[in-house]
């Protein structure tokens, strides 16, 4: 079966794209940690990100770094932090969060529940920053 970020890849699910190539896609977390936080793909689905062929998984890499330049413009903070967790969708994905302080990459916390608007919002100001 599917993974949610493969049906997202298909289209099948519809998401707040930021960044997009033939193999990579980038969006919004639906339920972020805090504005800006964003997740990175490769379009192939692979459960484990360390599963991956070292091609696709270095272009992941390239390309998340290329999201988090234009996602610190977009979003003040201090850094983006990034995480590799893997448990919660088997579909091997990066966060990029916006940092100011330690806590804003905490996973144990409560997630935000932004309205689409803002999502959208957030979206289109982050894309404006990413070549």
């Amino acid at each position: 079966m599917a993974s949610i970020f493969s049906k997202i890849v298909s289209g099948e699910i519809p998401a707040f794209k930021v960044a997009e190539d033939e193999k990579y896609l980038a969006f919004l977390d639906i339920n972020p940690l805090v504005e800006g936080h964003v997740l990175v793909i490769p379009k192939i689905e692979v459960d484990y990100i360390f599963d991956l062929e070292d091609e696709v998984y270095l272009g992941l890499l390239a390309f998340a770094k290329k999201v988090a330049l234009g996602l610190k413009k977009a979003v003040p903070c201090n850094r983006i932090g990034l995480s590799v967790i893997g448990l919660e969708v088997p579909h091997a994905h990066i966060h990029l969060i916006p940092m100011s302080r330690m806590d804003d990459v905490n996973f144990s916390r409560a997630k935000l529940n932004p309205a689409k608007e803002e999502l959208q919002a957030t979206a289109a100001r982050i894309k404006q920053f990413i070549s």
